[in-house]
């Protein structure tokens, strides 16, 4: 089975207190399951861009065809509340990555431009298709041998289950169970090589149910066809909040992990660029600033490291 780095204690403190508080009727709402919040919950959430200057000198590190075009081609997968998610206007992307990368590019002295993309086709299209991908991409040894990746947050893994777990559902006891996951993500590869492990001890497999889309992940959980979902821990807290406590967590958060920006291995000048944006962000409070409100702002890296090992 292959598992995701344990971090310190710090860092699984910090992934584990990611508990949000900013609920919105926005797509992500699963249908099914009463919400706790509105869209002036959204609203108050959203990070104003415009409030993020210009730092001249690391502008100045991005490549040039970039800096003339003056927008940064962003791929997301914004079905992952509260990462990314389409608001409840059903045009624009917000969550915290999409706050986070908004205020990356104005200190570039950019325009972001997201682009809602399936999650398993955005790093193959970085350096073409996008210039920058941020869709709480777990970083790991796969990804960082396909492309760069720059830290900027600590999440972990977390199940969830119904309300007083009427399945009788056992995170230490996988084998023989229906989970649903996200399709491509981290979880999903987890339960896959869990499942092959049950099998080989003679157990019944994990039977991973796949969802392109968080929402539907959680609609299937609250409506019964699930024995629980396992996703990143914000997005499971959140998943509590928008059904109005119909989902509980269950178990401890597992394998704490940083996330990562995802830029070409071929483009020193621009991953050099959004390295340098990120720090600044982080230095000057606005990241943890982003972060609280979408409910905690202790998930935030000291450091913007550049594919940190697992």
């Amino acid at each position: 089975m292959r598992r995701l780095p344990a971090l310190t204690a710090t860092a699984a403190l910090a992934a584990a207190t990611l508990v949000l508080t900013a609920c919105t009727d926005a797509s992500q709402q699963p249908s099914g399951g009463s919400t706790g919040g509105s869209d002036d919950a959204s609203a108050a959430a959203s990070f104003d861009p415009s409030t993020v200057g210009a730092d001249e000198e690391i502008a100045a590190l991005l490549p040039e065809e970039i800096a003339e075009k003056g927008t940064l081609a962003v791929g997301s997968n914004t079905e992952y509340a509260p990462a990314e998610f389409i608001d409840a206007d059903g045009t624009t992307p917000v969550g915290f990555d999409i706050d986070t990368i908004h205020a990356v590019a104005a200190v570039l002295g950019l325009e972001a431009d997201i682009q809602s993309a399936a999650f398993d086709g955005i790093i193959p299209a970085i350096g073409t298709k996008y210039d920058v991908g941020i869709s709480s991409f777990t970083i790991t040894d796969e990804r960082t041998e396909q492309a760069n990746m720059i830290s900027y947050a600590v999440a972990g893994s977390q199940f969830g289950v119904a309300a007083g777990n009427p399945e009788d559902f056992d995170p230490e006891n996988l084998c023989g169970t229906t989970v649903g996951v996200q399709t491509s993500t981290i979880q999903d590869e987890e339960l896959a090589d869990i499942s092959e492990q049950c099998e080989e001890d003679g157990e019944e497999p994990v039977d991973v149910v796949r969802y392109e889309s968080q929402a539907d992940v959680t609609t299937n959980l609250v409506g019964g066809k699930l024995q629980a979902m396992y996703a990143d821990s914000p997005v499971t807290a959140y998943a509590i909040e928008q059904t109005g406590g119909e989902v509980e967590t269950i178990g401890e958060i597992r394998d704490a992990a940083p996330y990562g920006i995802v830029v070409s291995q071929d483009d020193d000048e621009l991953t050099e660029a959004v390295q340098a944006a990120v720090q600044k962000l982080i230095d000057d409070g606005t990241l943890e600033e982003i972060f609280a409100g979408w409910g905690s702002s202790e998930p935030v890296v000291d450091e913007a490291e550049l594919n940190p090992a697992e």
